[in-house]
């Protein structure tokens, strides 16, 4: 959910204005950690919701933190569970829109009902929808909860390095797509588009002689990076004209993401036909027509990648997460992995 505004110079600026409340060990916010005490509200389709769908993955927490899916489209108003569930409802929560969580933390709420969002579900209110903090806390304050063999996607040994990787990666990449696609003007959009693809080289620099981000086992900055160049070719580089290249054209970086993807815990959270939906259907400023495109070809994400070359072990001295529970299954629509 694209939410900010242009300004009069026609720079995309994002509203970061999220409920930061943050659910703890210690609950010094007032909400401890409790199996079963929260559920985690998610769209597929929104690339800051799929990062804590991963992370949860990665980290097994699917036992003591259920997960509600938003359908791919909204309106102004808010997020709906209309496709996604029979009746319309979430199941656990009982609610029709997101919004209705957020009304029952602030019945005077008037900021952007975003995903994800951790909802308490006795109370039926928004805890927090602080996207950046949820998943670091996913992997921190819920560490009793993990799953044996949980990699550590945020160790404190490396975590001056992960937070430099991933400011970059949110300001010059996870946002730098947007800063394209919501240009207000030529300059603002020229500008944008170069800052993106110097980003990108970089990031292709960086990846040319490691197989991740951080060191050689995955980290936080890894499922950041990947939920932006997984909708790359599919969205962004059409519907947000970030046109220079496509993903599958930058050789590092394709390889990079094709790694990802193939990892258990990522490529089988991908949803291509929501994602396409979502971003065609409701950025109707960008496309009024509303018709969502019949391509690209998915199948090669299941190409080789020869990253394992590079060595590393993704997970550490983990293991990979098991298969994902029947009813958050992504379904056999547009998703490689399902063919």
């Amino acid at each position: 959910m694209a939410l900010g505004y242009v300004s009069p110079g026609g720079d995309y600026n994002r509203d970061s204005d999220y409920l930061t409340t943050r659910i703890t060990r210690d609950g010094r916010d007032g909400y401890p950690v409790e199996a079963g005490r929260y559920r985690l509200i998610v769209a597929r389709a929104c690339p800051w919701a799929n990062r804590a769908i991963i992370v949860r993955r990665l980290l097994g927490l699917e036992p003591v933190l259920s997960m509600g899916i938003c359908g791919p489209t909204h309106d102004e108003r808010s997020w709906t569970f209309t496709e996604t569930y029979d009746d319309g409802r979430d199941p656990v929560l009982g609610i029709e829109r997101l919004q209705e969580a957020y009304l029952a933390r602030d019945p005077t709420y008037d900021k952007g009902i975003t995903v994800p969002a951790i909802v308490e579900i006795a109370s039926g209110k928004v805890i927090t929808s602080d996207f950046p903090q949820i998943t670091l806390d996913l992997s921190t304050e819920w560490r009793d909860h993990h799953r044996e063999g949980a990699p550590q996607l945020y160790p404190e040994s490396k975590r001056d390095e992960i937070d430099a990787v991933m400011q970059f990666v949110y300001r010059e990449v996870n946002n730098g797509v947007y800063r394209v696609g919501f240009a207000g003007t030529q300059t603002s959009y020229e500008s944008a588009y170069r800052r993106l693809f110097e980003a990108l080289d970089r990031l292709s620099d960086r990846l040319r002689r490691q197989r991740y981000l951080v060191g050689d086992t995955l980290t936080e900055a890894d499922v950041r990076l990947f939920t932006t160049l997984a909708r790359f070719d599919a969205v962004y580089h059409g519907h947000f004209k970030c046109n220079q290249h496509k993903l599958s054209e930058l050789d590092v970086l394709w390889g990079y993401a094709r790694d990802l993807f193939q990892t258990p815990g990522f490529g089988d959270t991908i949803d291509f036909d929501h994602i396409k939906r979502h971003y065609y259907c409701v950025q109707d400023d960008i496309n009024p027509t509303g018709i969502v495109p019949c391509g690209p070809d998915l199948a090669n994400w299941l190409t080789p990648h020869h990253r394992e070359e590079l060595g590393g072990r993704p997970f550490g001295d983990g293991t990979p997460p098991g298969p994902p529970v029947g009813e958050e299954v992504v379904p056999n629509r547009h998703t490689p992995l399902a063919a």
